[in-house]
């Protein structure tokens, strides 16, 4: 909002006429985001402190993790907050695409903070009973996708339903009306890797920084008329604005890494993690990008299929032998590496790398199209 202010003084000051570029606000927003963190990150470590809300460690995962009792959780209010600040300094709040977004991370944002509060304050073992944290995750993708797909526009320009292919030129899947539970699937799918992951220090904010970033040059060749005709993709006018909004996403998780990296000084906790991660699938569902999301969100995907193929597994053998066996040494996959004998730190960055890799790869698909 503060950039279409400054923007209309642009007749008396040519350099305002900057404002109307999604490149410059984009930029903006991440160096907004990141410094909110920094001056912010601070005040709210000291407040989680003195209020003694800290982390409670489970005693069935990796014993060098018990150092860590006690460590503030629902740093996510430090990411909450950088994006707030900077989507209404330098986003179109206008823009649908942008209020979509916004839905996606304050929804799940808000179902994340009851868990953290029930958790660490209110002293419940399980927080927010597994149900209505579905039911929250569910209700979010049931309103996502029905605003899409009976969006008038959408509907007129018959985008409402379908999503792009990988690697293949013009080729796009049409859902029907089972595009609904296709976007409760991603959106509830993305919210619980994130979750997942969020198991290591840095882990979690460091791939969600490398996937955003990657998503914030998918939305801006979406949004671009030419770019999109050119790499023979979906142009949806006015979502190049989304391009904001991810870079605001990628300054905060960085900022957030400031205090979040080993020995971290804060945990995001489901505030952070379960809002980072149903962005991240808005960001796809908005640019019709689903089953994008299967490569650059490749890390995500495999610590969620540990965890299904474990506990199936398990079960399986428990049923057939009398004894449960187990494919991993633990599950999600993080902590199979820690098992290993692998430092805490090595799997964090190898697992960074991995997800470096996977945005490229998805990047370099638009071309092969």
């Amino acid at each position: 909002m503060l950039a279409d202010f400054l923007f209309e003084f642009r007749d008396y000051f040519f350099g305002f006429n900057l404002f109307r570029y999604i490149t410059v606000r984009a930029a903006l927003g991440a160096i907004t985001a990141l410094l909110f963190s920094f001056v912010i990150g601070p005040k709210i470590i000291r407040l989680l402190h003195k209020n003694q809300i800290g982390e409670e460690i489970r005693h069935d995962g990796p014993a060098t993790h018990q150092a860590k009792k006690g460590t503030p959780t629902m740093g996510g209010l430090i990411i909450l907050g950088a994006v707030l600040i900077s989507v209404l300094l330098w986003a179109k709040w206008s823009n649908y695409y942008i209020r979509m977004i916004f839905l996606a991370t304050f929804w799940m944002g808000a179902v994340g903070f009851i868990d953290d509060y029930l958790k660490v304050v209110k002293k419940y073992k399980k927080g927010l009973i597994g149900r209505y944290k579905m039911a929250g995750q569910i209700v979010l993708g049931l309103l996502f996708g029905s605003l899409i797909y009976f969006n008038p526009e959408f509907v007129e320009k018959g985008y409402n339903a379908n999503t792009s292919v990988p690697f293949f030129k013009n080729l796009e899947m049409q859902f029907g009306w089972l595009y609904i539970p296709l976007i409760v699937f991603v959106i509830t799918g993305t919210s619980n890797a994130v979750n997942l992951t969020d198991g290591l220090d840095g882990l979690a904010s460091g791939l969600i920084a490398i996937s955003m970033l990657a998503f914030a040059g998918m939305c801006y060749v979406t949004g671009n008329a030419v770019f999109s005709d050119y790499l023979n993709i979906i142009f949806l006018p006015g979502s190049g604005e989304l391009t904001v909004y991810c870079m605001t996403i990628v300054g905060a998780a960085t900022g957030f890494l400031w205090y979040n990296t080993h020995p971290a000084e804060v945990f995001m906790g489901d505030t952070g993690s379960l809002a980072l991660g149903s962005t991240l699938g808005a960001a796809a569902v908005l640019i019709k990008k689903e089953i994008f999301l299967i490569l650059i969100g490749g890390i995500f995907v495999a610590e969620t299929l540990s965890v299904i193929i474990q506990t199936s597994y398990f079960k399986y053998t428990r049923k057939r032998y009398g004894q449960g066996r187990r494919v991993f040494k633990m599950a999600p996959l993080h902590h199979h590496f820690e098992l290993k004998g692998w430092p805490e730190t090595k799997v964090v960055v190898r697992f960074w790398i991995v997800g470096i890799l996977l945005a490229m790869l998805t990047l370099t698909t638009f071309k092969v199209r």
